[in-house]
């Protein structure tokens, strides 16, 4: 059992892997000996412990280009494209809180979050299925989306637009892509540990848009949790590695909502 998913001979490219969610799968993907390629705008290119790093910018076509290139060279092909990279702005529609609107909605932050969730996960998809398609491999894309996509959440509509949009991408390349061989499936993630990410600009945006103290962010988050706890960022590698898999063939074109069982999509 220590090999049950038999992922050594994948190549799987793991966008924002260098933090977070991205990062926890890209260890466990690691651990079973898949060959990892890391594309992430916060990194070099390197080698490191058998994972190749590629320095790469999502929202860019030529950076795109250069990354599948450099996978090709190394590695032949391409058999799983994990979308990761992703930003979120906490914001309100209207600030009703003060006259300066410095937590509203404006076309930067609007622009910047549709940019790297949106057309990050669109243009890389293509340029993955393309490569796909001439090395003939019946390949995957996985779709790091969120609860939010489908339950919205206070001072993250953009965000929760975005992660929608996503579990529409994924259920229309589903239905694409099914004749070809090509599976896609997306994973929402709910309410996790810290990924180490959150930053004390971000808590103060949110505990803002939310008109809460900056203290009590993530406090009682369990409580509207059937299993009483946050996800560990592991548990969802561990979802990643399987899908990633053989094993996992006759799933496509669905979202599978990793939340402790508080999503109701």
């Amino acid at each position: 059992m220590d090999n049950f998913l038999e992922l050594d001979e994948k190549v799987i490219i793991v966008t924002g892997g260098s933090s977070g969610i991205g990062n926890a799968i890209v260890k466990v993907l690691n651990k079973n000996k898949a060959k990892v390629v890391v594309a992430d705008i916060d990194t070099e290119d390197k080698i490191e412990e058998g994972i190749l790093y590629v320095k790469t910018d999502v929202t860019n076509l030529d950076s795109i280009n250069i990354l599948i290139e450099k996978v090709e060279k190394k590695y032949g092909r391409i058999d799983v494209l994990i979308n990761n990279a992703g930003i979120n702005k906490p914001n309100l529609l209207v600030d009703f809180y003060s006259d300066k609107e410095q937590f509203e909605i404006d076309n930067q932050s609007f622009e910047l979050m549709f940019n790297i969730n949106v057309k990050g996960y669109v243009f890389m998809a293509q340029a993955v299925v393309k490569s796909m398609l001439r090395h003939n491999i019946e390949g995957r894309i996985i779709n790091i989306t969120s609860e939010a996509g489908v339950e919205g959440s206070v001072g993250q509509s953009i965000y929760s637009a975005t992660k929608g949009a996503t579990n529409g991408l994924t259920r229309s390349w589903g239905k694409e892509l099914g004749d070809k061989g090509i599976k896609v499936v997306g994973i929402a993630p709910g309410i996790n540990e810290d990924t180490g990410l959150t930053t004390p600009e971000y808590n103060e945006a949110l505990a803002y848009t939310r008109n809460i103290p900056v203290e009590s962010i993530g406090i009682g988050y369990e409580k509207s949790i059937p299993l009483r706890r946050k996800g560990k960022l592991e548990e969802i590698g561990y979802l990643a590695a399987f899908l990633s898999s053989n094993k996992s063939e006759y799933i496509t074109g669905t979202t599978i909502n990793i939340t402790g069982g508080k999503s109701r999509g």
